[in-house]
């Protein structure tokens, strides 16, 4: 069956997660004199474990409300660890919150994906993304396609689930069923649709119960189609 829409996932997918910077907790403290003026009033590790129990609250509320794999919104989460935070404006909290989060984690586009992903366009495939994300998740990825082709403005906007927006996140067999609609309205059945992911549980079984083609980026099955970038374009190359 010919592919015509590609969906996929970001983390450790598109943009592959490295460790924290060892500079994080001096940026820490700048971060803070910098856009507050002040030092920090918790450390790194203590904001990690009241975000935590933030979380942990926000997942059981909405679990009450049957709702099996929720999302928060991080800057909720932030400014109830942090009240102090308030002070700032929206966009100088979003920048806080992305500047934050950089100190967690380090990023960087994943090799061949780019090369990859320009195949795919010049192929005329629609591309759009199921990622549970929040709002960084998007400028994370602008700066990740800086210096490539690639922007975002490639990905379909309506083939796009950012689990943020809509409050539960994959596997909800939800988030799968909405990009099914918007691509059957389109004329793209599942069998033409094909998810690549790197987490069987949250990318390809949910995304295979919807009757979608699948890729296990970074595994290796002899019974279905898995690998790496280069492997994924190979692939692409010989499916009619």
């Amino acid at each position: 069956m010919k592919i015509r829409a590609v969906i996929l996932d970001v983390y450790n997918t598109l943009l592959e997660l490295g460790s924290p910077p060892t500079t994080a907790d001096a940026r820490w403290r700048e971060l803070f004199e910098e856009m507050l003026g002040t030092a920090p009033p918790i450390s790194q590790t203590e904001f990690s474990a009241r975000t935590t129990q933030v979380i942990a609250r926000h997942h059981a509320a909405a679990k009450s409300q049957r709702i099996p794999w929720p999302e928060i919104q991080w800057p909720s989460v932030v400014l109830e660890a942090v009240p102090g935070l308030a002070r700032l404006t929206g966009p100088e909290l979003d920048d806080f919150l992305f500047r934050q989060m950089q100190l967690g984690r380090t990023l960087r586009l994943a090799a061949d994906a780019a090369e990859c992903l320009r195949q795919l366009s010049d192929q005329g495939l629609l591309l759009g993304i199921a990622s549970n994300a929040q709002a960084y998740t998007l400028r994370e990825l602008a700066t990740a396609f800086e210096g490539t082709e690639l922007s975002l403005s490639q990905f379909d906007r309506e083939l796009c689930f950012w689990s943020f927006e809509h409050g539960f996140s994959k596997p909800d067999p939800h988030v799968f069923r909405i990009l099914t609609a918007r691509l059957e309205a389109r004329g793209i059945s599942p069998a033409e649709t094909l998810m690549v992911g790197d987490r069987l549980d949250n990318d390809i079984a949910p995304a295979r119960a919807q009757g979608w083609q699948t890729w296990e980026l970074g595994a290796t099955h002899q019974d279905s189609p898995s690998g790496d970038w280069c492997q994924l374009s190979a692939w692409l190359n010989q499916t009619p």
